[in-house]
């Protein structure tokens, strides 16, 4: 086929040179079976040239046949594979290319995890073992997901750098396996699935913020919704106490009411795991609110002493109060909406179970400033606000900074903040944070997303003793 590029426009681009070659050899075969005909049918010896050339082929199409039949799976081109698993490795061999922290390992090894459906029948589990091994991949860990028609086993594998994940699930489809799906795993997979699970519920127990993180750190990457009671009427009403488990979607009742939403696209949950996240929904709200209470004293340039912690709806009367200290155009720049109806938002903001709230207090015990973390599907947002008397002494750049910390240290890939292209300050705080920044403006709103995968996580806070 021509050699085909494309312009800037995705438009293809045909090269001729190509095209010429492609012409040049066509004329040299013709001409080369056309010798080949006049001297088998003209020469003296033509019949005995015809049938060492039919031996000779029959011969090397033999060998062929057994070397394809013992070596095909180790070098089966990149585009083969059956149509249970054509689609979904080209899927994932997307994300397995993408780098995840998993290169190659010094011993020229590369971490994968691996799920894949077999028959729930003797020896099915032993055949991918078995194909596995010839390949020289090692088993670190394996977990089974009963189904009504099968079984989903989960691995994690550890492989040679040369074997990619394409051809590795190549080989599981040749053992049995089906809905075969990869991706790039990590060291923090190596921790054994029991350590894992009562550590995310340790972490659980300790701060209701860390549900919906300890539940995407539960079922991998998915996308977390919360949907408050006085908006889910109907919503919540339709999911049962036990919660609802739809394929890719699991729904469960939150502990404040509600529904909690949990999706995940690429890959079905199984009964296993729906189970483990409605017990960690369940532990949550056995134990009720609960917000870590441990103060981090600063002193600002000026000499004054503030406290910086957690909050939560507990702090709501404060957090008004504060309100009502700030003038118009400070709250206009924080909520980009009528003034009148910023305390509405007040209570959402300092829900746990949205996100991650600090307050920065007088000596007196006066909320000066509030800086928020919120969770938005996949996505962070970081939002500050500061009583217009304490502005320009540093208190939103502490706050600024402790929540970028939080983030890192929850796993966020990014932060970003909304604010309004004139608001200088929120500018300055957020290059002053020193991380590589994308500036997005559209009729005078400002975005600025900061990305933290190279960022290093500040030295533990009081406040987050618990992690």
């Amino acid at each position: 086929m021509p050699d085909v590029t494309r312009r800037k426009d995705g438009r293809p681009v045909h090269h001729w040179r190509r095209d010429v070659v492609e012409l040049a050899a066509l004329f040299t075969a013709v001409a080369v079976a056309d010798a080949a005909a006049n001297l088998v049918g003209h020469g003296p010896d033509g019949p005995e040239l015809l049938l060492v050339s039919a031996v000779a082929l029959v011969a090397t199409a033999g060998f062929h046949t057994w070397w394809a039949r013992r070596h095909t799976h180790t070098h089966a081109p990149p585009g083969t594979g059956d149509t249970d698993t054509g689609a979904r490795t080209s899927a994932t061999e997307d994300r397995a290319a993408a780098p995840t922290g998993a290169a190659p390992s010094a011993d020229g090894s590369t971490l994968w995890r691996m799920r894949t459906t077999v028959r729930d029948a003797p020896g099915s589990l032993a055949a991918l073992c078995t194909a596995l091994a010839h390949e020289r991949v090692d088993i670190l860990s394996l977990q089974t997901h009963p189904l009504a028609d099968g079984t989903v086993d989960e691995f994690l594998l550890r492989a040679p750098a040369a074997l990619p994940g394409a051809e590795t699930t190549r080989v599981i489809s040749a053992a049995g396996g089906s809905s075969t799906w990869i991706e790039r795993a990590d060291a923090h997979d190596l921790v054994d699935a029991p350590t894992r699970i009562l550590g995310l519920a340790t972490r659980t127990a300790l701060d209701a913020a860390e549900l919906p993180l300890a539940l995407r750190q539960l079922l991998g990457r998915c996308t977390i919704r919360s949907l408050p009671a006085r908006q889910g009427r109907g919503t919540d009403e339709a999911v049962p106490a036990e919660g609802a488990w739809e394929g890719t979607v699991l729904r469960l009742r939150a502990p404040e009411g509600g529904v909690i939403t949990v999706e995940r696209p690429y890959l079905p949950f199984t009964p296993t795991e729906f189970a483990r996240a409605r017990a960690l929904v369940e532990l949550d709200a056995r134990l009720g609110p609960r917000v870590p209470r441990d103060e981090d004293v600063l002193t600002l340039a000026e000499g004054n002493d503030i406290t910086v912690s957690r909050a939560d709806t507990a702090d709501l009367d404060a957090a008004k109060a504060m309100h009502g200290r700030c003038s118009p155009r400070t709250l206009g720049m924080r909520y980009h909406g009528p003034v009148g109806d910023a305390d509405r938002y007040l209570n959402h903001l300092l829900s746990p179970r949205f996100g991650r709230t600090l307050a920065a207090r007088t000596a007196s015990g006066r909320v000066v400033g509030l800086g928020h973390l919120l969770w938005d599907g996949d996505e962070t947002e970081i939002a500050l606000l500061v009583e217009d008397e304490w502005q320009r002494r540093g208190v939103g750049r502490e706050l600024l900074a402790r929540l970028v910390s939080m983030a890192v240290e929850a796993g966020c890939d990014n932060v970003y903040a909304v604010t309004q292209s004139s608001n200088t300050g929120m500018v300055a705080a957020m290059r002053g944070l020193a991380l590589p920044l994308d500036f997005q403006i559209e009729e005078g709103t400002l975005v600025i997303t900061a990305r933290l995968d190279a960022t290093p996580v500040r030295s533990q806070l009081p406040y987050d003793s618990h992690q």
